[in-house]
């Protein structure tokens, strides 16, 4: 269900930012943040200059550990080099907010091992709709409060299980626009659950939603259902389907981080025309 075959991200250095705890690399600063009483922390980059600046809230996938650092690295300078800045926070569990809580992927095989697959399907629906939402919630809480953000233009981005966090807080988070890639696309088939709560979440979107993936991902099928979804009830929607990306459906899986040279005058279009306007 999960792809975990990823590279290791950075090595961080530390300094003090706007009255942060703040590390920074080349071109990332390390922010904290509250979300209740959890303390979690992700990776900023953004243009230089006071701003405001639009801002992408990017909900990374479910890979262990900070390996999502490499889809961070590959997509924040490509921002910002657009006028973009580009917040990834690490929801409990992983990465930089490891300490913050138990690993969604732990939990989820757990549940498998007691229960089956029903069971794995729910526990990761019902933690992806609770403490995953309410992290990635508590991040744009964080944004909107930041004087560099224009708090009007935020818009939100992710791939995978990030995808699936993109779709519930287009529902819910005031997002300018949302971009889902790959979202749900090696769990679709198993969970149901799933499948509902993310029709649910397109229905009552209230940003507009560009779909896209690779052909060659694990399913296509979320994105042209979910696309559907909003279509018939007349919310605004579009849906890209790339041609295959790589030699296999893990290569798919990783274009929506591996290929933003395809992608990204598409999104950039998509965000500048729903954002920036």
């Amino acid at each position: 269900m999960m792809n975990l075959r990823l590279l290791f991200g950075g090595f961080l250095i530390g300094v003090l930012l706007a009255g942060c705890n703040v590390q920074a690399t080349h071109a990332s600063e390390t922010v904290s943040f509250k979300s209740g009483g959890l303390v979690l922390h992700g990776l900023l980059y953004r243009p230089a200059g006071a701003g405001p600046f639009p801002v992408v809230l990017y909900n990374h996938g479910s890979a262990p550990g900070m390996l999502n650092n490499v889809a961070f690295e590959a997509l924040g300078p490509m921002f910002v080099a657009h006028g973009w800045a580009f917040f990834a926070p690490y929801r409990r569990g992983q990465g930089l907010s490891s300490d913050a809580g138990p690993y969604i992927g732990d939990e989820i095989a757990a549940a498998r091992s007691r229960g089956g697959e029903a069971q794995a399907a729910d526990t990761m629906v019902r933690l992806l709709e609770t403490n995953q939402f309410q992290d990635q919630m508590a991040a744009l809480a964080w944004l909107k409060n930041q004087p560099f953000v224009r708090p009007t233009n935020i818009a939100v981005m992710g791939n995978s299980f990030g995808g699936v966090e993109t779709v519930l807080g287009a529902a819910q988070g005031g997002y300018c626009a949302a971009v889902d890639a790959s979202g749900g696309a090696e769990s679709w088939d198993q969970a149901p659950a799933l499948r509902d709560l993310m029709l649910k979440a397109v229905q009552h979107s209230k940003a507009p939603i560009l779909f896209f993936q690779a052909k060659n991902d694990y399913s296509i099928v979320p994105s042209e259902t979910l696309y559907a979804a909003m279509r018939t009830v007349r919310k605004p929607a579009e849906i890209r389907i790339y041609p295959p990306y790589g030699n296999s459906t893990e290569d798919g899986h990783s274009f929506p981080y591996r290929g933003g040279g395809v992608w990204k005058d598409e999104v950039f279009r998509f965000l500048d025309a729903n954002c920036k306007g």
